[in-house]
């Protein structure tokens, strides 16, 4: 859509915002969940359906490049079409804090969420029902030892 920002622009968008709120990394997980939020806000030149514009919650214990680490992955994920107007792939872009895997957090076990913008929801409803998850206080109290930005296809 004419005036949107492109898919292509959102990673430096969300590191953007990231730096709105003076973040460093590591930063707190209110801190990024502040900054994904008006990221999440955002709209973008995307594809005409419900499902190419996505917000994804998620986290629990993983050990994908080494030792177990709990994960808070705040995921934006955008639909990109193929030259014959069908799917192509998907992008990706990452907000990820890495945390040590203390007992407290692993009890969180993992949980996953999505919202598409387009899909009828209403974006602030499903924010807040994320923000007062019982959760955010075991995360609350544990500083992340690492955050990444990152973009990929998938």
């Amino acid at each position: 859509m004419a005036g949107r920002p492109s898919i292509g622009e959102a990673a430096d968008l969300l590191r953007a915002e990231l730096r709105v709120g003076q973040l460093s990394s590591p930063t707190t997980a209110e801190d990024a969940w502040s900054a994904f939020i008006r990221f999440g806000r955002m709209r973008f030149s995307t594809a005409d359906s419900p499902d190419a514009d996505g917000l994804l919650f998620q986290y629990g214990v993983y050990s994908f490049d080494g030792p177990e680490a709990f994960s808070l992955d705040l995921t934006r994920q955008f639909e990109v079409l193929g030259e014959d107007g069908d799917h192509d792939h998907f992008v990706q872009v990452h907000c990820e804090l890495i945390y040590e895997p203390v007992p407290a957090l692993v009890a969180l076990g993992d949980f996953t969420s999505w919202f598409f913008h387009d899909s009828g929801e209403d974006l602030g409803q499903s924010l807040e029902a994320l923000t007062t998850r019982d959760a955010w206080a075991a995360i609350r109290e544990q500083r992340p030892v690492k955050l990444e930005v990152y973009q990929e296809a998938v």
